[in-house]
C-alpha cells in the first residue's frame, strides 16, 4: 500500500550532527560563544555519549607537554607519518591546541587521567613517535572523555534529537549556502527537515565496508556520503587506515576486528608468525614500533605467506613483559581477549589488519568552514590533518581540537547571518523519494549484500592493492550497487525499521566504497595507508600531490591538487639543530 510522507518542519540557529568528541565539544563552545539566546541543537543517529566512536578509544590522546617534548616535534612527527600528505597548517593547529584542549579535558570537562607519583600526567609510547606523549585513562580513555563530555553538554540549554539519522544536507535554492539538514526519527519513521544558519558535520568516519573492521555496524559513512550528493569536495579518500592488530575471534562474533591498543606494542609487545618468529624487523627497522600502515602490511604480507587454514592472522605476545604487569597496565584488553578465550597476560591472541580510521574527508579549511556557506566539518569527516596515515593518538586530539574550533568558529561567524535560509524544494523531495525507495520493491537479504561489499573491499582495495585488483573492485561494487537498488525492504512499518536503515546504511558504504576505489585507482604511487604493489614506490616528496573527488550529476570525477608546504619543505625541519632524532621523555 502506498506510504503516506510528511515532513515535519524545525528551526534551530546552529546544529551539530554527532555526539562524539568533535559534536559534543562544538556543542559546548558554540554555547560559549555564540550570542545569548542562541539556540542550539545536538543530533544523533544514536543516543548522546552511547555511540561514536570516540567512546571506543582506547590508547590516548597526543599532546606534548615538555619533559623534552615540544609542539614542533609533535608537528613533525605527524607530517612525516602522513608521508608529507597533511594539510600543515591544519596538523600545526591540531598539535599547538592539543596542548590547551587536553587542559581544558581535566580542568573544565573533568576528565581524570592517570599520573605519575610526582603528580605529572602519565604518557606512553605509540608507534611513529619520538616522544612519549599519549595521554591516556588505563586502556579506556574514549570512554572517560565521553562520559565526561555527555555530563557537561546534559546539563546546558542544549537541545537534543536522539535516535535521529541524517539522511541529506539540504542546499538553499542558489545551492550557494546550507539551508538544513534532513532526518529520519527512527523512533516514529517521521521525516524531519531541520532549517539552520549554521550546521557542523562530526558524523564520523566507519570504514566497515571491510571484512575485518573495528567500529559498531551503525557507523557507514553517511556524512561522507551526504557531502557527496551535495557536490562537495572529498580529499585523500583512498586513504584507508588498518590498525595492525584487530582482535581475530571466528566469524560468529563482532568482537572480531576490534581494536587492541598500540600501547600494547608500545610496551613492547611483540608479534609472532605462523613458525613463532618475531618478524616486523624483516619489514622496518622500528619493527612492532613502526607506523600502523607499515606494520600492517608486514602482517598481512606474513599472512600471505602461511599455508595453515587452521590459522588466519598472526599473533601479538605480552606474556615475556610479566603476566601480572600486562593484567594491571591493560586491564580492558586483558578482560576483552579472556572474553573471546584468549589470555593476552601470558598466552598469544590471534590478530589481523582491520579497517580502523579514514583520513580522508571534506576538504575544509583550518577553522572547519567547508565549500558551502553555513557548512563546517570536524573530526573524521573532515580531510587534511593527517595525510596519508594518522598517527596513533592523533584521533580523538583532533575530534576535540576541531570540535571546540568549530563551535568557536560557528559562534562567531552566526553574528553575520541574520536569517534562516529557505530549502531547495526539490532537492529535499528528492531526498526523500532516494529514502523511500526501498519500500517499492520486494523485501531481499540485505545483509548477504553487506557481506559480499565487504569481501570485496578486503580482496580488492584493501591493505596491499594493485590496478588490476581495483578494477575488478570497481566492477564488483557497481553489481552490488544494481543488487541494492532492486532490493526491497518490508513497508508494514516505518518506526524502528533497523532493516530499511540497513538498506540505507548499504546506500552510503557502497557510495563511498566507489570513491575509495576510484582515488585509489588515480594515485599511481605508494603513500601510506596506500600501498600499490604494481606502483610500490612513493614518488617525489617535493611534487606531492593529493586527491580530490566530487560528484558531478551522476559521476565522479577524480583531479590532483598540489600539497602546499606552508610550514615545512621535504628535507627541512623545524627542529633546532641540536635537538636529537630520536627522544624518550623519562617517565
Amino acid at each position: 500500500m502506498p506510504l503516506k510522507i510528511d515532513i515535519e518542519r524545525y528551526d534551530t540557529d546552529i546544529l551539530i550532527l554527532g555526539s562524539g568528541g568533535a559534536g559534543l565539544f562544538a556543542a559546548l563552545h558554540a554555547h560559549q560563544s555564540a550570542p545569548a539566546g542562541t539556540k542550539i541543537t545536538l543530533a544523533v543517529k544514536g543516543l548522546i555519549g552511547k555511540c561514536g566512536c570516540t567512546r571506543m578509544v582506547q590508547g590516548g590522546y597526543n599532546v606534548a607537554l615538555g619533559n623534552g617534548d615540544t609542539v614542533e616535534r609533535h608537528f613533525m612527527d605527524t607530517i612525516q607519518g602522513g608521508k608529507w600528505l597533511p594539510n600543515q597548517d591544519m596538523a600545526w593547529k591540531l598539535c599547538e591546541q592539543a596542548v590547551v584542549r587536553v587542559r581544558e579535558l581535566e580542568n573544565e570537562i573533568g576528565c581524570f587521567f592517570d599520573r605519575m607519583p610526582n603528580g605529572q600526567l602519565h604518557q606512553k609510547a605509540f608507534a611513529g613517535q619520538t616522544a612519549d606523549r599519549t595521554v591516556h585513562k588505563g586502556d579506556l580513555t574514549g570512554i572517560e572523555i565521553i562520559n565526561r563530555l555527555m555530563e557537561q553538554v546534559l546539563s546546558r540549554p542544549i537541545e537534543k534529537l536522539q535516535e535521529h539519522r541524517a539522511i541529506g544536507l539540504i542546499p538553499n535554492k542558489s545551492g550557494d549556502a546550507l539551508a538544513g539538514v534532513l532526518f529520519i526519527d527512527m523512533r516514529s519513521g517521521k521525516f524531519r527537515f531541520v532549517r539552520a544558519k549554521c550546521v557542523m558535520m562530526g558524523t564520523g568516519g566507519g570504514p566497515t565496508m571491510y571484512k575485518y573492521h573495528t567500529p559498531s555496524g551503525d557507523k557507514t559513512m553517511d556524512g561522507l556520503a551526504m557531502a557527496l550528493r551535495v557536490g562537495l569536495p572529498l580529499r585523500d579518500m583512498e586513504m584507508v587506515q588498518f590498525h595492525p592488530t584487530g582482535l581475530l575471534a571466528g566469524e560468529h562474533t563482532r568482537m572480531t576486528g576490534t581494536v587492541l591498543e598500540e600501547g600494547l606494542r608500545g610496551a613492547g609487545g611483540q608479534l609472532l608468525n605462523a613458525a613463532g618468529k618475531r618478524f616486523m624487523f624483516d619489514y622496518d627497522d622500528r619493527g612492532e614500533r613502526a607506523t600502523r600502515d607499515v606494520v600492517s602490511r608486514g602482517i598481512y604480507a606474513e599472512m600471505r605467506k602461511n599455508n595453515n587454514p587452521e590459522q588466519v592472522g598472526m599473533f601479538i605476545s605480552m606474556g615475556h613483559l610479566g603476566p601480572e604487569n600486562v593484567r594491571q597496565k591493560f586491564a580492558g584488553m586483558v578482560k576483552r581477549c579472556a572474553d573471546s578465550g584468549f589470555d593476552l597476560a601470558a598466552g598469544k591472541v590471534e590478530v589481523v589488519p582491520t579497517a580502523h580510521y579514514f583520513m580522508g574527508g571534506v576538504v575544509v579549511d583550518p577553522d572547519t568552514r567547508t565549500a558551502m556557506e553555513g557548512l563546517y566539518v570536524a573530526g573524521e569527516d573532515a580531510g587534511g590533518a593527517h595525510g596519508s596515515n594518522r598517527l596513533g593518538g592523533n584521533g580523538v586530539a583532533n575530534s576535540t581540537v576541531y570540535g571546540g574550533v568549530a563551535g568557536d568558529t560557528m559562534g562567531a561567524d552566526i553574528r553575520k547571518m541574520p536569517t534562516l535560509r529557505d530549502p531547495d524544494e526539490e532537492i529535499l523531495s528528492a531526498e526523500v523519494e532516494r529514502a523511500m525507495r526501498p519500500f517499492s520493491n520486494k523485501p531481499a537479504n540485505i545483509q548477504t549484500l553487506r557481506n559480499n561489499l565487504q569481501e570485496a573491499m578486503w580482496e580488492d582495495v584493501g591493505v596491499m592493492r594493485t590496478g588490476e585488483g581495483m578494477e575488478r573492485g570497481l566492477s564488483r561494487i557497481a553489481d552490488l550497487r544494481g543488487e541494492l537498488l532492486e532490493t526491497g525492504v518490508d513497508a508494514s512499518h516505518l518506526a524502528f525499521n533497523l532493516t530499511w536503515h540497513d538498506w540505507l546504511n548499504m546506500a552510503s558504504l557502497i557510495d563511498i566504497s566507489e570513491v575509495i576505489n576510484r582515488a585509489a585507482l588515480t594515485r599511481e604511487n605508494s603513500r601510506g595507508a596506500h600501498f600499490r604493489e604494481d606502483f610500490p614506490e612513493p614518488g617525489e616528496l617535493e611534487a606531492s600531490y593529493f586527491t580530490v573527488v566530487q560528484k558531478q550529476g551522476d559521476e565522479l570525477t577524480v583531479s590532483r591538487e598540489d600539497v602546499q608546504f606552508t610550514i615545512v619543505k621535504p628535507g627541512e625541519t623545524i627542529l633546532p639543530d641540536d635537538e636529537p632524532e630520536t627522544l624518550v621523555a623519562a617517565q
